[in-house]
């Protein structure tokens, strides 16, 4: 690294880390310099020999031109070019494919939708089954095109930290029940059969509800969907959108001049002058442990689900893959960050982010006795886009009606992206009648400042509120 000492050098190549309680906040104060890790989640651990397709050079034309490639992007071009096979699909990824959210989450497949807010019987249970068969799509996917990808389904709890929420779970879940959403209401003791916490008072179970790799799920169907013909540029930055009945997106070394596109880049969406005060991005640390042996885990009491998240402010979630690892976020304000001016990129994760890892694994540690001393194996930051309602919204806009757009997916996006591929395609094809009424489908959104009242504002929020990012989704 170089040696100039300079307050812009160090923020181009230094590392971001606050000092004292002001790390809490993530205020920057202080710039250190320090050597710069990879990032590397655990997800894109177990794809090692990934070799990213050659960047778009020269022309293309295409029916419809996705930008992104993550779950939203290659969701897309999946259900598209499976419905329509007879269009040419072209699909450009900045960096790889799962760089992105998609490939640096906690791996939580979940039932239901952020930031609704109050809904109807009917509704419930449309949203609820909508995300249900997005969990049976994925997995389906998988077995019908033998992807190696690693993926469980054995349910994840909703655990309760408080006496009367667990008693108000109760109440909820039979009203769910009524009305066709299979959850199950479990008293602590019978959450402690399938994994045994510290401090809860029940949980809400969910069966249908598991973890995916999502760097394994996007990066398998590459070549399936190349062998239906969408054609795939990975290193392909976009550098400008020129709207019209044709839409002509251009790039470093080339140009795509498309019926359609679909804007499938989320947090990223304002770097291309789309749905800048929609959202705002926020850096989500998460770390995995050492893959752990079943009798290992067992003694730390984790015994047969895949996952948990509580229900505080500073919502921590947790979830065990099938090769062992355990991987927690959230459970600290620090756990997450909004740096100024919205940028994508958090700076020298992972060793500035330390006091948060270390912040989280002490949260880890007081759910699950004696996991708090195990080794720290990945660190990684996923960029999520966190709308002032934590409401996803889809659609499509524009004055030839032939932009489409899915984003805003407040760090519930593992199914939400997953199903925007089904329906954007629904929409374009003008088969959506499933969709139509849904909270999310051309849902308006609460107006997100611009800097410097953006970062202001979120500093306040978690100095004043002690609240990260969390909405009831249901």
């Amino acid at each position: 690294m170089s040696s100039d000492n300079s307050w812009t050098r160090k923020i181009e190549l230094g590392l971001y880390r606050a000092a004292g309680a002001s790390a809490r906040l993530g205020y920057p104060l202080r710039w250190e310099k320090l050597e710069i890790d990879d990032n590397r989640s655990v997800w894109a651990s177990y794809t090692p020999d990934y070799q990213p397709n050659p960047p778009l050079t020269g022309p293309e034309t295409a029916d419809l031109c996705i930008i992104g490639g993550g779950y939203t992007g290659v969701s897309t071009a999946y259900h598209f070019s499976q419905r329509f096979p007879e269009k040419r699909v072209v699909l450009l990824e900045a960096k790889s494919l799962a760089n992105g959210a998609s490939g640096r989450n906690g791996g939580m497949m979940l039932n239901w939708v952020y930031g609704v807010g109050p809904m109807s019987d009917e509704m419930t249970a449309r949203v609820y089954h909508a995300t249900h068969q997005t969990i049976d799509s994925i997995e389906q996917i998988i077995q019908d095109h033998n992807l190696d990808v690693s993926y469980r389904r054995d349910g994840c709890f909703e655990v309760f930290t408080d006496e009367q929420r667990a008693i108000e779970a109760q109440d909820e879940v039979a009203h769910l029940n009524s009305i066709g959403v299979p959850v199950q209401f479990c008293d602590a003791a019978q959450v402690r059969q399938k994994i045994n916490l510290n401090g809860i008072y029940g949980g809400l179970f969910d069966p249908s509800e598991g973890q995916l790799n999502g760097v394994q799920f996007v990066r398998g169907l590459r070549p399936v969907l190349e062998a239906w013909g969408v054609k795939i540029y990975e290193g392909t930055a976009v550098t400008k959108i020129t709207e019209g009945p044709t839409i002509e997106v251009t790039t470093a070394n080339g140009s795509v001049k498309a019926k359609a596109i679909v804007l499938a880049t989320n947090g990223y969406t304002g770097k291309l002058g789309y749905f800048r005060k929609a959202f705002f991005p926020l850096h989500s640390h998460v770390f995995a442990t050492d893959p752990l042996s079943d009798d290992t885990a067992r003694q730390l009491g984790w015994y047969g689900t895949a996952g948990f998240s509580d229900d505080l402010n500073r919502i921590s979630y947790a979830t065990r893959t099938r090769e062992g690892h355990i991987v927690f976020g959230g459970g600290s304000n620090i756990s997450y960050a909004y740096l100024w001016n919205n940028r994508t990129a958090y700076p020298g994760t992972p060793d500035s982010a330390n006091p948060a890892f270390n912040e989280m694994q002490q949260t880890m540690g007081q759910y699950l006795t004696g996991s708090g001393s195990l080794r720290r194996a990945y660190r990684w930051t996923g960029t999520l886009a966190i709308t002032m309602r934590r409401n996803c919204f889809m659609g499509v806009r524009g004055d030839y009606n032939n932009v489409y757009y899915a984003l805003g997916y407040s760090g519930h996006g593992v199914t939400a992206a997953n199903m925007a591929g089904k329906v954007l395609t629904d929409i374009y094809s003008g088969s959506d009648e499933q969709w139509r009424g849904m909270p999310f489908i051309g849902a308006d959104y609460s107006p997100v400042p611009l800097d410097p009242f953006r970062w202001m504002g979120y500093q306040m929020m978690t100095r004043l509120t002690g609240r990260s990012p969390r909405e009831p989704h249901r």
